[in-house]
């Protein structure tokens, strides 16, 4: 008895699970979220469903040509981003460095080119310079002190003995009027006379030298000659100006003494 009594009990609840699970449930109600103050809500969109693209195999109907394919956008190339660096500096063009050469001219300076041993050659060193040579002048600077006297000598030997020996040559050519210098620096040479004006000084150097001595001229005075210089203010190097004048020195000039 106990058994089918709960056989029966079990069979009922069976019938009512069965019967609760068949019955109509209400769907569940969403509840919106209370948006917070000062908080942007997010809103999904829907997504476009792209456009079915066309099968390639499917057979076109007789008679109708084929409509083209839509062209495809070519693909836009990706966006580097840019970095913030400083712009590089602007080269200096050709024409810029001349303008500016142009507007800033060498310095002037002012010098003497020479010497010159006459006038001529001054004037055509001018020439050579041409428009580089500005509010030039040509100078002429006096010789040292002239010559009183003039003696003809024979260099000074190796020794008194071999002075001695030139002397007794010197006899023998018959040439008169000599002696040997004792002293300084034109010891154991040997003079063959003093003479007041060059001309009697060069004959009496002629004869000696024909007679096979090697005799030479001097005089008293400072041996320095005449001389000409170019004095000249230029925006060009002193260096080259000479080279091209032809001067052997250059010398420094206060452009004061140009004006």
């Amino acid at each position: 008895m106990l058994t089918r009594f709960l056989i029966v009990i079990l069979a009922i609840l069976n019938v009512g699970v069965a019967l609760w699970w068949m019955m109509p449930r209400a769907e569940p109600v969403p509840v919106a979220a209370r948006p917070e103050p000062g908080v942007a809500t997010l809103e999904v969109l829907p997504t476009p469903v792209p456009a079915a693209a066309p099968q390639a195999d499917a057979a076109p109907a007789a008679g109708v040509a084929p409509a083209p394919a839509p062209a495809t956008p070519a693909a836009a190339p990706a966006l580097k981003p840019v970095e913030d660096r400083p712009a590089p500096p602007a080269e200096a063009k050709p024409e810029d460095a001349a303008t500016a050469a142009v507007a800033k001219p060498a310095p002037e300076q002012c010098m003497s080119l020479g010497p010159f041993a006459d006038r001529a050659r001054a004037d055509a060193a001018l020439a050579a310079l041409g428009a580089d040579a500005q509010r030039p002048r040509v100078r002429e600077v006096p010789g040292g002190k002239p010559a009183t006297s003039f003696r003809v000598v024979i260099p000074p030997a190796a020794s008194r003995e071999e002075a001695q020996a030139t002397v007794k040559r010197i006899v023998e050519a018959g040439i008169s009027d000599y002696f040997i210098i004792s002293q300084g620096e034109d010891a154991n040479a040997i003079a063959l006379g003093q003479y007041r004006s060059r001309e009697g000084a060069e004959r009496r150097l002629a004869a000696v030298t024909a007679a096979g001595f090697p005799a030479r001229l001097s005089d008293n005075g400072s041996g320095a000659e005449a001389s000409w210089w170019l004095d000249l203010a230029s925006t060009a190097a002193p260096a080259p100006l000479a080279r091209r004048a032809g001067a052997a020195r250059q010398q420094s000039l206060d452009c004061t003494r140009l004006r």
